[in-house]
């Protein structure tokens, strides 16, 4: 076992009568790193947190935490703190109260539980809040309690479940940058739980993207975007455009696939492929190139602009091809010496992409990620 390890998963399952909530997982998560647990409702990433934390038993496997075997180890007797989205404060307490009542339980000498909790709330800049309560705090302020509380035991891993899932877009955004400096500067093992991509994708050192109790991928977002394992990992990453089409050649790491009213399309893929079988290209929207002129490109793509979505730093545009498809583009706006910005609705262009850009997979793989929202041609 690596030296480096703060949790490690070996063949862990977990049962719930017939239900599999868990399917043979093997996860390694290192110490010191921000690891995020990705995907859908009902994946089993809770259900991996609450193995880690003592809150569920596996059925099968190994579990250990800093290289000890948990077994039935209960969850107070685990090096390892909890922060639930609820923020689970004592609405009677005051913020100190709240922080400190952990150590309260260990006993510890009031003076030095006192300097330990004005350290924590200077950590999360709470400084002046100790009398207050949970009532008179703002959801953000509340989530910072439950963090100082947590934090406050020195967990050598802080599981969180969904922490900002209650705070509004903006709040949220704020908090995302605030605990990945909180976990740069106490340097603790942080296992977060999200479903949200673009949470995990600017926040974690590595994502393990999960479905139906498996571990599809394990890696640092730029692997997880840049190189998925298969086609769920890339639905669910983004929103790719999908070409449905069959296999007319192959080579090591890349087919070619007819593509009917697109033609003949070059794409990589990491295997599970036949020469005659169906297929599905898929591109990411930003990797799709608009022109309004002819490019030079081999046999471009063309189409009518069915809809502009102005975002302000970037623009979605929607082309309806010929066959009633429509391919998501997406474009910066204010790109100097650009033509984008006299680019319209209803006018007729085209599009292209480099084929190292492509992914190709097996047809009938998974897709209820929320990228999936183009659904195949056939």
């Amino acid at each position: 076992m690596v030296a480096s390890c703060a949790v490690e998963l070996r063949d862990v399952g977990k049962h719930f009568g017939s239900v599999v909530a868990l399917d043979r997982v093997d996860l390694v998560i290192h110490k010191g790193e921000f690891f995020s647990l990705l995907g859908p409702s009902g994946c089993g990433k809770t259900t991996t947190l609450n193995l880690i934390g003592g809150f569920e038993t596996a059925s099968h496997g190994t579990l250990l935490i800093d290289g000890q075997p948990m077994g039935d180890t209960p969850s107070h007797a685990r090096p390892v703190n909890t922060v639930f989205q609820s923020y689970a404060l004592f609405p009677h307490m005051s913020v100190a109260d709240n922080v400190g009542f952990g150590l309260r339980m260990k006993k510890v000498p009031r003076p030095e539980r006192r300097r330990a909790v004005e350290e924590m709330l200077r950590l999360v800049s709470l400084e002046g809040f100790e009398e207050r309560r949970p009532g008179q705090l703002s959801g953000g302020q509340r989530q910072r309690v439950a963090l100082a509380r947590a934090l406050i035991n020195h967990p050598s891993v802080l599981l969180l479940d969904e922490p900002l899932g209650a705070l509004d877009l903006k709040l949220r955004k704020q908090m995302q940058a605030e605990l990945t400096r909180l976990q740069r500067r106490v340097g603790i093992t942080f296992v977060y739980v999200t479903h949200d991509q673009d949470e995990a994708m600017s926040m974690s050192d590595r994502i393990a993207v999960m479905d139906r109790g498996r571990v599809l991928q394990v890696g640092t977002p730029a692997q997880i975007y840049g190189d998925p394992a298969d086609r769920f990992v890339m639905e669910f990453i983004g929103s790719p455009n999908v070409f449905a089409g069959r296999v007319e050649r192959l080579d090591e790491g890349e087919a070619d696939v007819a593509i009917p009213g697109v033609g003949a399309a070059r794409a990589r893929h990491t295997g599970g492929l036949a020469v005659g079988a169906a297929a599905a290209v898929l591109v990411r929207p930003e990797r799709v190139r608009l022109a309004a002129a002819r490019p030079a490109a081999p046999a471009p793509l063309s189409g009518q602009i069915a809809k502009i979505a102005d975002l302000g730093f970037i623009s979605h545009y929607f082309v309806r091809l010929a066959d009633g498809q429509e391919v998501l583009a997406y474009r910066l706006n204010g790109v100097e010496g650009g033509t984008l910005d006299r680019l319209e609705e209803g006018q007729q262009v085209y599009l292209w992409w480099d084929e190292q850009d492509a992914r190709v997979f097996a047809a009938g793989t998974p897709s209820n990620g929320p990228g999936a929202t183009r659904r195949e041609r056939t």
